[in-house]
């Protein structure tokens, strides 16, 4: 895709952070292009259920289908590419290296997101989605009453199991074999609240079409179920932000109120962030970052009086004044 000059915003990452970005910046009138390479994981949720405007639930998939086609309605522009490195040319200029070509812009928005690790439990890829869950925030709601088991062994599944309870008086740990990781406050609580615990390796699941019946332990104890969250972990997308310097915490990109991170001119939003992985903060952050971006864009204008190159062409081929004609008296 040839650009003769660097592109105002480069987005990388076609998810929802970076298409509501592209969104605002595209209708800001700044050349604003959106490099992904397909991977967003919004595409694999068939049922979002508390995204603002849709009662019935859209799939993931829609969702970005048509968060595409309005930043393309206002001149965003896209390319299927995914970028192996990002510099700091200049000041003011960002060199992202693509597999296929080389592109420059004057600010970069990371969307990259991050990568929810599945259970290591054969046949568990085919119930993703369906009944097998990573956010309880999420999908929590889709749960009520139902017999719900977590898969994890540290803190944090420890509170979503707790956290399951109010959906659910059938909550259920397993530990899938591994050494039991939480402190003594998280053991406390599993034994006042009585929540069951299977520490033996998960050997399998059986499902149909994607629902759960039941879980395989290798004691040849089969422990039915109805859904499956996970707090295994997650894989954030941080490499290009560190190849430039900008501050991680715990693989978190570091954002400040803008989305700007620790590096000038290089911001950061969605699931790469400290942000709550929910699509509509996503889709927030994107827009409070295009808006930063936008600002920035008109105060370097002004400082370097690169406006005038527009307002040149303005004045030379439009009309720039009102009519004025004089008032009427009745």
């Amino acid at each position: 895709m040839g650009h003769s000059q660097p592109w105002d915003a480069i987005i990388i990452g076609g998810g929802i952070a970076g298409l509501s970005a592209a969104i605002y910046l595209a209708r800001a009138k700044r050349s604003t292009l959106v490099i992904d390479d397909g991977k967003s994981l919004a595409q694999w949720e068939p049922d979002v259920q508390n995204y603002l405007g849709f009662p019935k639930g859209i799939a993931g998939e829609e969702l970005l289908a048509r968060g595409r086609e309005h930043a393309s309605h206002y001149g965003a522009e896209f390319a299927e590419e995914y970028i192996e490195e990002l510099q700091r040319t200049t000041a003011n200029i960002f060199h992202a290296g693509g597999r296929r070509e080389p592109y420059e812009a004057r600010r970069v928005l990371l969307a990259t997101g991050i990568f929810h690790l599945p259970p290591d439990i054969p046949g568990v890829a085919e119930c993703l989605g369906h009944s097998m869950f990573f956010c309880k925030d999420c999908d929590g709601v889709r749960c009520e009453g139902k017999r719900v088991g977590i898969f994890g062994w540290n803190n944090e599944a420890v509170e979503y199991a707790l956290g399951m309870l109010l959906y659910s008086p059938c909550v259920f740990i397993f530990s899938n074999g591994h050494e039991l990781r939480w402190d003594e406050q998280h053991a406390q609580w599993l034994r006042e609240y009585e929540i069951p615990i299977y520490t033996e390796k998960v050997i399998g699941v059986h499902h149909r079409c994607g629902d759960m019946q039941w879980l395989e332990l290798d004691s040849e104890v089969r422990v039915e179920l109805d859904a499956l969250f996970t707090a295994r972990g997650d894989i954030y997308h941080n490499k290009l932000a560190r190849q430039v310097g900008a501050e991680t915490k715990d693989c978190e990109v570091l954002v400040n109120e803008c989305m700007e991170t620790t590096e000038r001119g290089l911001y950061a939003a969605g699931c790469v962030t400290p942000a709550n992985c929910q699509m509509i903060i996503a889709a927030g952050q994107g827009a409070t970052a295009a808006q930063a971006i936008n600002r920035s864009l008109f105060e370097e204008s002004l400082q370097t009086h690169s406006l005038h190159r527009y307002r040149a062409r303005q004045l030379e081929h439009c009309e720039t004044e009102p009519p004025v004609e004089p008032a009427t008296t009745a």
